[in-house]
């Protein structure tokens, strides 16, 4: 009863996925990656990262991950550092250890304390929202207007 209190904060991603291609720590890579498949990113990625739309693929940035580029997937998990704008399908999650500087569109949406964005965070309705070109803040921000959320 006033024993230690235990933490009932369990991390967002808890996922017991299975990674075919893993960029280990001391690699780096230059150049865009065409998914087939998930893919942990535990090194340096200069270039952007792109899945197929319609394949449910897992684009997990560790901790000492770094990604130089844009990155497009079903679902986006970063623990390390983005320096590009993120297109998420599905679903995007930053944990506590995340820095993004650049925009996020996404579907769903997961934030642990701790974590920072230099951007904006566009929500979409629908996954093929995420990956138009003309979707920008200026017309976000005129959606928001319309719909009388900005007073």
């Amino acid at each position: 009863m006033f024993g230690k209190s235990k933490s009932t904060v369990a991390p967002l991603s808890t996922s017991s996925e299975k990674f075919d291609t893993v960029i280990g720590r001391h690699a780096e890579v230059h150049g865009s990656l065409r998914l087939q498949e998930s893919v942990r990113i535990d090194g340096k990625v200069v270039g952007n990262i792109e899945a197929p739309q319609d394949a449910t693929i897992l684009v997990m940035i560790g901790p000492n991950g770094e990604v130089h580029g844009d990155v497009l997937a079903s679902r986006i998990v970063v623990a390390g550092k983005v320096a590009g704008n993120i297109h998420a399908l599905e679903r995007v999650e930053l944990l506590a250890s995340a820095l993004v500087q650049g925009d996020i569109k996404y579907t769903s949406m997961a934030v642990e304390h701790g974590a920072k964005l230099l951007g904006l965070m566009l929500q979409v309705d629908s996954p093929d929202q995420a990956t138009r070109p003309n979707m920008d803040a200026q017309e976000a921000i005129r959606k928001a207007q319309a719909s009388g959320v900005n007073r």
